[in-house]
């Protein structure tokens, strides 16, 4: 059986592939379907299982655990992840199948063979430092000797950079070579960065593709079947809608306060809003109410009702009552205060797993402060002297977010595409059909969920 590369390269979309000439040369191209939301969690589980969010139950980036009265984004167990798993169905037919995950969502805890994913430690003392999650447990510190400690504040944050991508490139072909797994799954994060930054027709987004192009390439040229695809293209953002700020003036979202900070209420609202990128999932137990208050919203193309949701396959217990899809051009914010005194502290740092909702303001330092630079740089020197410290850098106004996604595409040229080194058969797929493709590639049967 020849290995299987499948390389997520994420925001790649064939306007982008026009400065990829690596890329642009594999023998195959087809134009690919997403879900709705169009985000990464949800986008890949689809590719993985072959089922829609309504049954594998990844429903965004993140979602109200109802259970807990939570709000949670960027979970990072795979059991979450409702249906088998593309390798799992290759190993009732061949129970040696070895798999290696790099940095696809949802890999801790998984049934793959080698896994490397972002994991920061978490001291005692508050303090959190990058590192990453492998497993074999042994072959953690091999890796890191080899490569260096995974580049966590590269990753994400304001200071993302393709130095995180080349070394998930790096970490990928050292596991292929030591590991010889069946099946490579690598994760490409960069072109996202720059994308939400300065939007997709962005100088900047030109030379994002031409770097990743290059990036890429070792894998490429691995002695095995490859396949590059993407989970949503990027599309220009002008308009934030703050949903949740709607919802708060309405009467029907409440705080709760510490400190003088402001924290979310999900136990006493009437409604909240997860927002995640171009969806959010609304939580109510007044749904026709909460419904004409957000459908009037500026920016606020479609909202949908639970019989709604299941025309785009969403309507999992896991949703919200409802589900709001923004405008082309707009997004929805996280934002429930009113007045910025009142935020949280988290809302100035990089804190993906604390806010109630996507915050992509977080890829940029605040422009608004002259010294924000200087206060990393000298929180940064507290960290390296084992102190604790306070990354607040994150400005709170949203203005500017160039780029988003979220919505199912207006047009091919901005959606997914599907590359390969071998005869697709096809010049179109549905994300549902991508495990069956990649088990085919290897000869083996698929349509068993």
């Amino acid at each position: 059986m020849k290995p299987l590369v499948v390389i997520d390269v994420v925001g790649l979309t064939p306007a982008l592939l026009r400065h990829m000439p690596n890329l642009a040369a594999l023998t195959s191209r087809a134009e690919l379907g997403t879900v709705l939301p169009a985000v990464t969690c949800s986008a890949q589980s689809t590719f993985l299982t072959g089922l829609m969010p309504n049954q594998h139950g990844i429903v965004g980036n993140g979602w109200y655990f109802r259970d807990l009265g939570e709000v949670f984004l960027w979970r990072q167990h795979n059991k979450l992840v409702q249906g088998e798993k593309l390798w799992e169905t290759a190993r009732r037919e061949h129970p040696e199948y070895k798999a290696a995950n790099i940095c696809w969502w949802y890999a801790m805890g998984a049934s793959t063979d080698v896994t490397v994913t972002p994991r920061p430690i978490y001291h005692a003392d508050g303090r959190k430092s990058p590192d990453a999650y492998v497993r074999p447990p042994e072959y953690h510190d091999r890796l890191v000797a080899e490569l260096g400690e995974f580049p966590l504040f590269q990753y994400w944050g304001p200071t993302a950079a393709l130095a995180s991508s080349q070394w998930i490139v790096k970490a990928a072909l050292k596991t292929f070579a030591e590991h010889r797994p069946n099946l490579l799954l690598v994760y490409i994060p960069h072109l996202d960065y720059d994308l939400q930054r300065y939007g997709p027709s962005s100088p900047q987004a030109v030379q994002a593709a031409k770097d990743v192009d290059s990036a890429v390439t070792p894998l490429l040229d691995l002695d095995a079947v490859t396949v590059v695809l993407s989970e949503y293209g990027i599309t220009d953002a002008e308009r934030p809608v703050d949903i949740n700020r709607a919802l708060r003036e309405a009467g029907l979202l409440e705080v709760y306060t510490q400190a003088g900070m402001e924290y979310l209420d999900p136990w006493t609202s009437r409604a909240f809003a997860v927002a995640d990128h171009q969806v959010a999932h609304v939580y109510t137990d007044e749904p026709a109410k909460v419904r004409d208050l957000v459908a009037a919203l500026p920016g606020v193309d479609e909202v949908l009702d639970r019989d709604e949701q299941a025309r785009y396959g969403i309507d999992h217990e896991r949703s919200g009552d409802l589900v709001a899809i923004a405008e082309p051009t707009a997004w929805f914010t996280y934002y429930y205060w009113l007045d910025d005194e009142r935020a949280p502290d988290f809302a100035r740092g990089v804190e993906i797993h604390r806010k109630p909702g996507y915050d992509p303001a977080e890829l940029f330092f605040n422009p608004s402060d002259p010294l924000v630079k200087a206060k990393a740089a000298a929180n940064l020197a507290r960290k390296k002297l084992g102190l604790r410290y306070a990354m607040n850098v994150v400005p709170l106004d949203p203005a500017p977010v160039r780029g988003t996604h979220g919505r199912l595409p207006e047009t091919p040229d901005d959606g997914p595409v599907l590359l390969s080194t071998a005869d697709l058969g096809a010049d179109r797929f549905a994300a549902t059909d991508v495990r069956d493709l990649l088990l085919s590639l290897q000869g083996l049967k698929g349509n068993a969920r």
